[in-house]
């Protein structure tokens, strides 16, 4: 393609040069015009650009890639998100437990009606529901003198505690996996993933290499598949990881970085900030105007 495009600014300086005898020099100058914009400005300009964009930021992509895949898989392989999501789970419920005590608490020592009526017995009923069991069984009321009152609402206030142990361990049951499948994938993936970079380091894979490179993602894809599929138990760091690694068809950043296609289209919709691309970009055409220079001199025509 570049010769191609080579021969084309071949044909737009021939077209020009008046001291060589050349038929139809329009058509000449529209001809190599049209192939340099589709063979240079379409072709490979663009792949030239990649290719010094890619050389210099293939590395540091990588290392990241790896990095954030690891992290996620290492809450998955350890547990450690199921655990928060229980204690937290607990924490909700020992929250609203607490508001409805108070609640209890007001009615049964109020002045002006005091003791265990109609709206303690709704209360009542709203912790049946928190704490998922039928009936809470209403104490014997025998007095209401403050001293009575404040014994009555301890005497309620520990039956709930005790019934709310029972919920508590409801809920660590309900949320905790029957099998340690999950685990196990995790903690394959993230070995592979330590080797991988391992071997990078010690140049074993070489990132400039096409074969080492889909070794890289396939280790990398197999890192976000097991993610993708047990999702539930990883805290995403925000959405845009969640939308990543939960999409439909995942695709790493390393392989997003492979395409020259895919590279362009994030430049232009401003995903790569800095100078960085735009400088690529000039030393590619820089490179390329150096060449056509030597080409056109190398095959000028003479009068």
């Amino acid at each position: 393609f570049f010769f191609i495009a080579s021969w084309g600014t071949k044909m737009i300086v021939d077209s020009f040069n008046q001291n060589i005898y050349m038929e139809k020099r329009g058509l000449s100058l529209v001809g190599g015009i049209i192939i340099v914009i589709v063979f240079w400005l379409f072709c490979s300009m663009p792949t030239n650009t990649h290719t010094f964009f890619y050389r210099n930021l293939i590395n540091d992509r990588v290392t990241h890639d790896i990095s954030t895949t690891q992290g996620y898989l290492g809450q998955i392989k350890d547990g450690s998100v199921t655990a928060d999501k229980i204690k937290d789970k607990q924490k909700e419920l020992l929250n609203k437990i607490e508001i409805k005590l108070g609640e209890l608490k007001a009615e049964i020592e109020n002045d002006a009606n005091p003791g265990n009526g109609p709206k303690a017995q709704a209360i009542f009923k709203d912790f049946a529901e928190l704490l998922g069991v039928a009936k809470v069984e209403p104490l014997t009321y025998t007095g209401t003198s403050v001293q009575d009152r404040k014994k009555l609402y301890d005497a309620y206030r520990q039956k709930v505690l005790i019934l709310s142990e029972s919920k508590l361990k409801n809920i660590e049951e309900q949320m905790t996996p029957k099998s340690n499948t999950y685990k196990k994938d995790a903690a394959k993936a993230y070995k592979d993933l330590t080797l991988t970079k391992k071997y990078i380091d010690e140049e074993k894979l070489s990132l400039t290499d096409a074969q080492d490179v889909k070794t890289v993602c396939e280790k990398l894809n197999q890192g976000y598949s097991t993610i993708k599929t047990y999702q539930q138990f990883a805290d995403f760091k925000n959405e845009a990881d969640k939308a990543t690694y939960t999409t439909a068809n995942p695709e790493t950043k390393v392989k997003r970085l492979l395409s020259v296609y895919d590279v362009w289209v994030d430049f232009l919709t401003g995903k790569f900030g800095g100078l960085s691309f735009l400088f690529w970009i000039l030393v590619s055409v820089l490179v390329d105007i150096a060449a056509f220079i030597f080409f056109d001199i190398a095959f000028k025509k003479q009068a």
